[in-house]
């Protein structure tokens, strides 16, 4: 059966963060704190939570703008969305915690691993993404953007499987499914037309810096058909002691599709 899933809200400098839980609340006990993917929310996190729930306490917090957080009216960092995950655990009660993320999650888990070393003791980064320079990063926004619908006001439209397995293949799992393909659909309505700020605090985020920030062990894992995944020499020469792993067959939202896979290199890393 699977464990079930509490959420709650946390009040941190960018209002109420929402979030889900689940695993054990013993005091003390090992916690991993999960952070999502660009235009998504910790509900595409669960099977991930529950895989991750048999041995940790694993919290996923929906960014500022995202799911059921409150909205912002300003364009974050990638540090905003690190800090928001630490007040998060300040709320909690967590003194101390593993990080883990997949895309913007995994720059989310590299800013916590490096600006909050007292805090983080391990991160787990899943299908880092890496703009090579500015240019780079301005074009694959835009490519992005050219697959993502929308109405007439910029507000988020609807997308299928077929849309997506057709337009846009690198940013689906191998075998979507309707309700993966729902969960998504709903995130991006939440998000509304703040669906870009993630992605804006992603080009603005210098991920080989912040590789070489990190002191604490850092596991890697790509996708074997990841698109990024090309670059894992750079972030290894930036991180000469991050282990890097690649999951066969797996692609881009592999924190779902691939969650007892990722839960398990995860938890004999942390372990």
């Amino acid at each position: 059966m699977a464990l079930p899933i509490e959420r709650g809200l946390a009040k941190t400098f960018a209002g109420h963060i929402h979030y889900r839980a689940c695993g054990s609340r013993v005091s003390g006990g090992p916690v991993v704190m999960v952070s999502h993917i660009n235009q998504q929310s910790s509900a595409l996190m669960v099977e991930l939570l529950q895989a991750l729930g048999t041995h940790y306490r694993a919290v996923a917090i929906d960014y500022p703008s995202h799911g059921h957080s409150d909205h912002i009216d300003w364009q974050p960092r990638i540090e905003d969305y690190a800090r928001a995950v630490i007040e998060t655990m300040d709320a909690l009660g967590i003194e101390r915690a593993f990080a883990l993320g997949e895309a913007v999650g995994a720059a989310v888990s590299i800013a916590l691993g490096g600006g909050w070393r007292d805090r983080i003791d391990k991160v787990v980064l899943v299908n880092t993404p890496y703009f090579s320079d500015d240019a780079t990063a301005t074009k694959d926004i835009a490519d992005i953007a050219a697959v993502r619908p929308q109405d007439s006001t910029g507000f988020p439209a609807p997308r299928s499987i077929d849309f997506l397995l057709t337009k846009d293949p690198e940013h689906a799992p191998m075998s979507p499914t309707q309700d993966w393909m729902d969960r998504i659909n709903v995130a991006q309505f939440e998000i509304g037309r703040d669906r870009w700020q993630a992605m804006q605090a992603l080009a603005k985020f210098d991920t080989l810096a912040g590789m070489q920030a990190l002191a604490c062990p850092t596991l890697v894992l790509y996708g074997e058909h990841f698109i990024y995944g090309r670059h894992r020499a750079l972030l290894q020469a930036r991180c000469p002691h991050a282990r890097i792993e690649t999951i066969a067959n797996g692609r881009f939202c592999m924190t779902w599709e691939r969650a007892r896979d990722v839960a398990r290199q995860a938890h004999s890393f942390l372990s």
